[in-house]
């Protein structure tokens, strides 16, 4: 077999699935062009005054370009793009799913799974994608966010804010992991709190994307849990279910995504683990209160007269957690972002860690050796994602 021939055989089926009918999306990832914030492409089709077209959407960093294209004339782009600009691709039809990847080496590999059950949708939705769908406005209102109009209410402009962007944030993000295509896929929110982005998270899998998702809030107040349960029920909601319980003590035998954001100091490791444990292809947190390390931080003598500044001290301590979560992470087997989650005008817990479960190695004495040396630079001899990691530093 020539490396051609996977390539080959997967363009052959798009066109064929395009063109019969069965074709519901295909996201092309692991760009290779010059084009450096570029992160995927995500195409599906849709009906412009009655005539078939298939909707590109080019996601970068900080935005989104849309472009409609004529069935044979995307066909024809896309088999240009596939193998050459994106070494990722999945289709997702209504036979079976198919995937084109290709490793370090450039050698291409074709695999195939069950069907979708996802179902082709031709509706041009011109709101951009990445936003919530009209049937969110139901339990944005439940929740306090809007009025019954659909209004913003006084007080909740950051907060509303924040969900859109939580959800922009997501969409790119589950494009470049491995996701389950022939499954529903298994969320958990941990410490979801009030689950105005546990909500937020059902919709975007269920009602944007059109691909099933369970979705379990898990909050330690069980006055919330109640409450959230109520409004998922009446709201139609039937993927979503919230759970009392804590972080550290949660038992997930097998998870797709988990999420957390602002669980306080080590809660966050708590979270971590948790996801590592399941096999989750996507781990997003927002850490917060990161107090473990401060006690222990011995920085250089040259950071010494600036250390004794509370502030800088508390600063430094939250780059150094975050800095090894990263790292382990790393060690672990993932792929790490680190990044704004949404501007410091709005909240000052704005670092964002994600990370996407990577094939191939893991745990390999480099990546053990570059925790090492940064916790060794600091003087730390504990930390509580290492410890149940079982990593010695």
């Amino acid at each position: 077999m020539t490396d051609r021939e996977p390539r080959q055989e997967f363009i052959e089926e798009l066109a064929a699935t395009v063109r019969a009918g069965g074709f519901v999306r295909l996201t092309l990832g692991k760009p290779r062009g010059s084009d450096q914030t570029l992160r995927n492409l995500m195409v599906r089709p849709v009906s412009l005054r009655g005539t078939p077209h298939l909707l590109f959407v080019w996601r970068h960093e900080r935005q989104d370009i849309t472009k409609n294209r004529p069935l044979e004339e995307a066909v024809t782009e896309l088999a240009a793009l596939v193998g050459t600009d994106f070494h990722s691709a999945h289709l997702f039809t209504t036979g079976r799913t198919t995937q084109l990847e290709y490793n370090k080496k450039g050698e291409p590999r074709l695999t195939h799974g069950p069907a979708t059950e996802e179902k082709p949708t031709t509706t041009h939705d011109r709101q951009k994608s990445r936003l919530l769908p009209a049937e969110s406005q139901v339990w944005l209102h439940a929740l306090g966010v809007t009025t019954a109009t659909g209004a913003v209410r006084e007080g909740m402009a950051d907060k509303h804010r924040q969900i859109h962007k939580f959800v922009e944030i997501l969409s790119h993000l589950a494009a470049d992991a491995a996701l389950p295509a022939s499954r529903p896929v298994e969320i958990a929110d941990m410490g979801c709190g009030k689950g105005y982005l546990t909500f937020a998270i059902h919709d975007y899998f269920n009602r944007v994307e059109w691909r099933p998702a369970n979705v379990q809030g898990l909050e330690a107040r069980p006055e919330l849990v109640e409450k959230c349960g109520e409004i998922a029920q009446s709201t139609g909601c039937a993927r979503l279910s919230f759970h009392a319980g804590d972080i550290a003590s949660a038992a997930f035998t097998a998870l797709d995504v988990l999420i957390a954001l602002h669980a306080c100091d080590t809660a966050t490791d708590d979270a971590i683990i948790q996801g590592v444990q399941a096999g989750a292809a996507l781990i997003v947190v927002a850490p917060c209160c990161q107090k473990e390390l401060r006690p222990q931080l011995r920085a250089p003598a040259v950071l010494a007269p600036a250390l004794r500044h509370g502030i800088f001290q508390e600063r430094h301590a939250e780059f150094a957690t975050d800095a090894l979560r990263a790292l382990l992470l790393e060690w672990a087997g993932y792929d790490t972002k680190v990044f704004e989650f949404i501007s410091t005008e709005h909240t000052a817990k704005n670092v964002m860690i994600a990370a996407t479960k990577r094939r191939g190695t893991s745990r390999t004495e480099e990546s053990a050796a570059k925790v090492r040396e940064l916790a060794a630079f600091y003087g730390v001899k504990t930390q509580a994602l290492a410890r149940q990691f079982g990593f010695v530093l």
